[in-house]
């Protein structure tokens, strides 16, 4: 089945819309393990790759998904999974070896009520911190949450872009009520979407990085089968990817891992403004909440309260400057999560120490009504 076919307006569910935007952005092959709420993923992704010559495949668990897609991305594919909050638990520890092979690859995670099996046919905001802090080591990491299910769309095909940019595997982390609202997803044309490409070798040569501070810090990538000698490994390793178990080695390899992050989060970092240009109470959100304190704010504006709203749409990098420019302005930000307080850590770590800083909090299952956030925003 051409792509093209599907241009147009649709009528999909988040879980539907994120496997379309994968499909959108080259990807041709998923592994996974059923859970809820992330399922309809898998099942969509399991109709639809056959028909583009690509590959569906259900894993015996989670361990096994992560690392078969890390096999596909050395492999030359485009490559997905998708879990809920305890299958994620069981990926990470591929996902840090993702990172230390510098590997190509998108996991999404319909986040649910934990800890445990906790609440798993409900939502929640519960892995923010685990998305970012998960795996061992030290490291920076993407992660972008979508607040419908268009943004579940293209905010899919972003990630993979990104994660090809970076070499690095980049997690939408996406609330399981998104996952499941049903709304109108906008396909565009084939043609008027951005893929990111490979950036693939020339030269053996080329293999070996440049570390100088002014470029991306990202090796081109040689797939496996194409002809180079290529070696890839967890352990610390040198620019040609053999292991160095030294301490200069570890300092050089780590520092570039997170210097390809965070010296591009400028151009990484995703944030959405409503009524923040005089606002002196802001409200920071995302994913599902995002929409509530918008209306918040609209009728806190309309009692005359400059209220404002910032929303992260990317959640990792930090969006460090944003913050610590709108909390020299606001005397007050409050910080709507469906967990237990997890970016209202962040809030406080870089705002201005005169702002008070409002947690807003329930740990899963039902959303932050805009008529709480207005009582926030009123007292």
């Amino acid at each position: 089945m051409d792509r093209k076919n599907l241009t147009g307006l649709y009528f999909w569910q988040g879980n539907t819309a994120c496997a379309e935007g994968a499909i959108a952005a080259g990807c041709r092959f998923f592994a996974g393990y059923p859970i809820t709420p992330s399922l309809e993923i898998m099942v969509h992704m399991n109709s639809r790759l056959p028909e583009l010559n690509g590959i569906c495949i259900q894993m015996e668990d989670e361990i096994a998904s992560m690392a078969a897609v890390l096999g596909s991305s050395w492999a030359g594919r485009k490559a997905m999974t998708a879990t809920s909050g305890p299958g994620f638990s069981l990926m990470l520890e591929n996902i840090g070896l993702a990172i230390m092979t510098e590997t190509p690859c998108v996991v999404v995670n319909v986040q649910r009520g934990g800890p445990s099996t906790g609440l798993p046919t409900f939502y929640s905001q519960s892995d923010i911190m685990q998305a970012r802090w998960g795996a061992h080591g030290d490291y920076e990491i993407i992660a972008l949450c979508p607040n419908s299910p268009q943004e579940c769309f293209d905010l899919t095909i972003k990630a993979f872009n990104l994660s090809e940019q970076y070499r690095v595997p980049v997690i939408i982390l996406i609330d399981g009520f998104i996952a499941h609202m049903m709304e109108k997803v906008t396909v565009p044309d084939d043609n008027s979407i951005q893929i990111v490409s490979r950036n693939q070798p020339k030269q053996l040569a080329d293999i070996p990085v440049d570390s100088k501070p002014d470029n991306l810090l990202v090796p081109p990538m040689a797939n496996f089968g194409q002809g180079y000698r290529t070696h890839t490994t967890g352990l610390t390793h040198d620019e040609h990817g053999y292991p160095d178990i030294s301490t200069e080695a570890q300092n050089k390899l780590i520092s570039r891992l997170i210097d390809k992050i965070k010296l591009n989060s400028d151009k990484i970092v995703i944030t959405e403004q409503t009524c923040l240009d005089d606002a002196d109470i802001a409200v920071i959100s995302y994913g599902i909440n995002s929409r509530t304190a918008v209306e918040a704010v609209k009728r806190a504006r309309k009692n005359n309260v400059k209220a404002g709203h910032l929303r992260l749409v990317s959640l990792w990098p930090f969006p460090e400057k944003k913050i610590r420019e709108l909390s020299n302005q606001a005397k007050k930000i409050i910080v709507p999560e469906t967990n237990m307080g997890q970016i209202v850590r962040e809030v406080q770590r870089f705002a201005d120490s005169n702002t008070q800083i409002a947690p807003l909090n329930n740990a899963g299952g039902e959303i932050i009504t805009a008529d709480k956030i207005l009582k926030t925003i009123m007292s």
